[in-house]
């Protein structure tokens, strides 16, 4: 069974325990190429953080741009973040934002893994 932990370091621990979960039952050469793949299609907590942020200072939306949810940042960017009330809930809830989007992303990896594999 791959550990994650090696694999995957960077996690937070929540998306750790549900990559875990994922992999447990794939080989080790499909969690390595998993791995791979996966670490490219993520994004860092940190990133939709600062996306937030500028919201405040430039343009709202960027993190709903990011996490591939065009039609709110659209809405976003034309209502400057609901009048950054959307901003400033976004900006509490980064962390969520940010593991919804990386939990979508395991999941179309690993159906790919185990697709080609």
């Amino acid at each position: 069974m791959p550990n994650v932990m090696q694999l995957l370091p960077m996690l937070e621990p929540e998306e750790m325990t549900y990559v875990q979960g994922l992999i447990k039952d794939m080989n080790d050469a499909q969690a390595q190429q998993f791995a791979s793949i996966y670490m490219n299609r993520r994004k860092d907590t940190q990133t939709i953080l600062i996306a937030t942020v500028v919201g405040f200072i430039g343009v709202a939306g960027i993190q709903r741009f990011l996490t591939n949810q065009t039609g709110m940042g659209i809405l976003y960017l034309f209502t400057a973040g609901f009048c950054f009330i959307g901003t400033l809930i976004d900006l509490v809830n980064h962390r969520s934002i940010a593991f919804d989007f990386n939990v979508q992303m395991a999941n179309q990896t690993a159906a790919l893994v185990r697709s080609i594999g």
